[in-house]
Parts: C-alpha cells; structure tokens; sequence
C-alpha cells in the first residue's frame, strides 16, 4: 500500500488546482482546459473516526450533537412520520470485475483508506428519540440480511428499499421496530460483476404512483464499454402498481441525492462528475432534471464541453446536452441532498438546499469534507454556498468523518450520516433569548 501511493504521488506530484475554489461554484463555473492524466491525481485523508468529545464545527448561530453514535458505517437517512429516523447502514458488495487491471487494484487501496471497503451488517436501523432530547435512546435492527442497501422511501404502508441490485418493498405499521417478512423484489436494478458505482437511492414522486431510482455509470468514462452502461449513468423511473422501469434522464455520470422543492413536482438531483481532467475539472454539480434530458456523460461535461479522451463516434448526444444549474466544486463528491423550507435552513437564509460532501480522493488540495447550504429563491438556486458543518479533516490532513446522507427532520432538525465517524449528527439553530 505505502509504495503504490508513494508511487501514485510521483505520478501526480505536479498536477495542483489553479483555479480559485469561488470560481467552481455557481451557476457559471470556470472551466480551464482539461489535464488528461494516466494516474489520477491522488490525495487521499487518512480515516480515522473521531477522538473522544470530538465533533464537527457549526456554522454560527448554530450547533452540533451526537444523535446517534457506534454505528456501522451509516450511508443514507429517512425519517418516518412518527418521527423515527431509518438509517441505511452499508458498503459496496462483493465486485469481483471492478478490480480488474492496475487502476482496479489502486483503486481497492485507496478506498480502504479513505474509510470505504469495510464489512458492514447490510442493514437499516431504526433510531428513535421518544423523550425529544436530541439523542436516540432505542436503537433497533429494523431490517437485516440487505444487500448493500441505501435509498429509503415510505408510500402509504409500504417501505421501499434500494438494495444495489433490486427495489424491495417491505410492509410497514406505524411503530414497528422489526420487519421479519420478506421483502417483496419490485424492479431489478443495474448491478453486476463490476457494479463501479454501487450506491442506488430512491425518492417517492409526490402522488405516491412512481419510485426515482439513481444509478450511477459502470465506469469512469466508458471504458469497459457502453454494453455495460445499460440504464446506468441515469435516473430511472419505477411505476409501483407494476414494477415497469423506464429511463427517466441520462447522461448523469454518478447521481446521488434527490429532492423536491416543496409545493411542486421540481426533481433536483446531485450529481459526482468525472475523474482524470485534472484537480480544476470537472465540477460536481445539483441541477433540475428535466423528463427525458440528456446531461452529457460520457462524451460532454458541464453542456457540450467534449471530454479529449473520447472520439467523436458514438457521441450521439451533440448538441442537446444539458448545461446543469449550479457546480458544486471540484471533485466535493456531494452525495446528500435534502431541502429546506426557510423556516428550516440557516438563521437569515431563505429557502434552499443541505447537501452532504463526502470529499475528494482525486484533487490537490482536498475539497468537500463538509456540509454546505445552497440558497434558493422562487423555486431556483440564488447565491453562493455556505458551510453549514466542517472540521471533518484534522489539522495534519487526516479524516475524523465525512458526511454522506442528510435529512430535515419535521422538528427542522438537520441529521447528518457521517459513514467514516460511525455517527449521525443533529445540527440546529441556536436558541435565542429575547430582549
């Protein structure tokens, strides 16, 4: 391990971001010339959990606890209408065609020290604050024997769950801490030998008729070829009544949280661009996802930027990509997505968007690490990001955690899932004393 990153950073040793970190986020990021490199550019936190009375720095005017802690590796959250949060408690499966070759092998290495690659139980836990004082006090094993399992949604009495090769529904009573039935397999989803980007989230659409489901692409850039890209690189769109799967959007090289504007049928997505252009290229971005639009990969990035590794055949997509909302940064690796109504995001903010950072492994220097909150106004990104909660890397470069799934809770609560710190976190506004 220590010669093959010692050996990766004699690769990469000259490669360092130019480009301010200001001007890569936003609705017009700067985009230089892409560095086509061999080796990516590697710079990777050593993970190493949180010491003892250790916890992420708030953003002022608010503060940060523990709502739950011990956890294993904690991905993603749902809360329930009683108020009980679900969390989805997982790692990548067994990918016997992801390894294959020397970057497969490097990167096996690098994820095991970024805090990923680690047994987990495969299960979705139920935490449950009955006394109100913002830490669980009943922790229970809602459902076991998943596999690699990550999005949560509710319909009426039904509890989806995206494992990474099937969406399984489950029956659900208010209050229950258990599930011993078996899940039901509704829709088969993108996986297989090599199954590059593993994570599969959901979200109900708002008349409860239909499940979103992201799948990320099988690759970086298509390079175990495009026969293995079937319905990946895209949101997919399930009718519940019959488990029929069709593709909703594509060209969204890894997409992760999604979120619907209150009051509207707006889909927002976050999505994890792609690798070896370089530490200024190219940004991670949160954008609207349009039925049927098309946003680039494999051939374009950010609108109809041409990605020089490519050729032009097959590139079919010319000319109708679709330039996304709002870059996030380089290489944050934003995964979390959750929306805000503006009595619920940050003390004088309006509404907007929380969105969970789970920092590069590819870029000099880090980015992400962190949650940060986008602004929105009438239904639209409108201002700069603010950091909500960092701290995540130490002062000599190593990871305490790094945040993966948020949610608002009812109470206006923000809960944190921070897979590397085994916690999940309880972020709220400072209580303010009148005059």
């Amino acid at each position: 391990m220590t010669v093959l990153l010692a050996v990766l950073g004699m690769a990469a040793c000259s490669e360092v971001a130019r480009v301010p970190d200001s001007r890569s986020v936003g609705p017009n990021p700067t985009l230089p010339e892409p560095v086509p490199e061999w080796l990516p550019t590697v710079r990777i936190p050593k993970a190493i959990g949180w010491a003892f009375g250790a916890m992420p720095t708030p953003a002022a005017s608010l503060r940060v606890a523990a709502f739950a802690k011990d956890l294993d590796h904690p991905r993603w959250l749902f809360e329930l209408p009683n108020g009980d949060i679900l969390v989805a408690q997982s790692d990548a499966p067994p990918r016997p065609g992801n390894a294959r070759g020397l970057k497969g092998h490097i990167t096996t290495l690098l994820m095991k020290r970024a805090g990923a690659g680690q047994v987990s139980c495969d299960c979705i836990t139920l935490l449950r604050d009955a006394d109100g004082d913002g830490v669980a006090e009943l922790r229970s094993a809602l459902i076991t024997g998943l596999h690699s399992p990550f999005g949560i949604a509710l319909v009426g009495n039904a509890l989806y769950v995206a494992n990474t090769d099937a969406l399984v529904r489950f029956e659900y009573r208010e209050g229950m801490t258990h599930i011993t039935a078996q899940g039901q397999r509704v829709a088969e989803l993108p996986a297989g030998p090599i199954n590059h980007h593993w994570t599969k989230n959901i979200i109900a659409s708002p008349d409860g008729k239909r499940i979103f489901v992201t799948v990320g692409s099988n690759s970086n850039v298509g390079e175990n070829g495009l026969e293995a890209e079937a319905q990946r690189a895209a949101i997919l769109e399930v009718t519940l009544a019959t488990g029929a799967t069709r593709t909703y959007a594509s060209g969204l090289r890894n997409p992760n949280g999604m979120a619907f504007v209150a009051d509207s049928e707006a889909l927002w997505v976050v999505v994890n661009e792609r690798d070896e252009l370089g530490s200024d290229l190219v940004p991670d971005y949160l954008t609207r996802v349009i039925e049927g639009g098309h946003y680039g990969w494999p051939h374009f990035y950010y609108g109809e930027h041409r990605d020089p590794r490519l050729s032009a055949e097959g590139a079919s997509s010319a000319g109708r990509n679709i330039t996304p909302d709002y870059a996030l940064g380089n290489h944050v690796a934003a995964l979390g997505l959750a929306y805000a109504r503006p009595e619920q995001g940050p003390q004088g903010l309006e509404e907007g968007m929380f969105i969970g950072e789970h920092g590069s492994w590819n870029r000099r220097p880090i980015s992400g690490y962190k949650v940060v909150f986008v602004p929105f106004r009438e239904g639209r990104p409108a201002g700069m990001p603010l950091d909500i909660l960092t701290g995540f890397v130490n002062e000599d470069g190593e990871a305490r955690g790094r945040p993966v799934g948020v949610i608002v809770t009812h109470q206006g609560a923000l809960l944190v899932a921070d897979d590397v710190g085994d916690t999940v976190w309880r972020v709220t506004r400072e209580a303010t004393t009148p005059h």
